[in-house]
């Protein structure tokens, strides 16, 4: 089960997937630390280096998030042939990706299942 202390952090064949659960509704402040440790954890452990950001339960994201998320992306990069993809995005956390233009640098998926395979090595 997913709680603010431990977002579920699971392996579907090459790829890492990490979902932030109810208690990630608003990715600012104090909650910042903890996720940006979480996710550099997360990037450190993935091998291959592919990464998907599940924020099926994230009501809102400021800027601060998105230096989080660049912060993990620099870390995935310095591994070598890094992917990162965001899933699950309500309407407006989208939009701010959108309106940023980060979906040029990291795709959107629907759901973490299409992010993954996506991500996924072509066999």
């Amino acid at each position: 089960m997913t709680d603010a202390a431990h977002p579920e952090i699971r392996h579907v064949g090459a790829v890492t997937i990490v979902a932030l659960g109810p208690e990630y509704d608003s990715l600012d402040g104090e909650i910042l630390d903890s996720v940006r440790e979480l996710l550099l954890a997360a990037v450190d452990a993935a091998d291959p280096p592919r990464l998907v950001v599940d924020l099926s339960h994230t009501k809102f994201m400021g800027s601060s998030f998105i230096q989080v998320l660049f912060a993990a992306w620099e870390a995935l990069k310095r591994k070598g042939q890094a992917k990162l993809a965001l899933a699950g995005m309500t309407n407006y956390c989208e939009e701010v990706i959108q309106i940023t233009h980060l979906n040029q640098v990291w795709p959107l998926f629907a759901d973490s299942q299409l992010a993954v395979k996506a991500l996924s090595p072509k066999k």
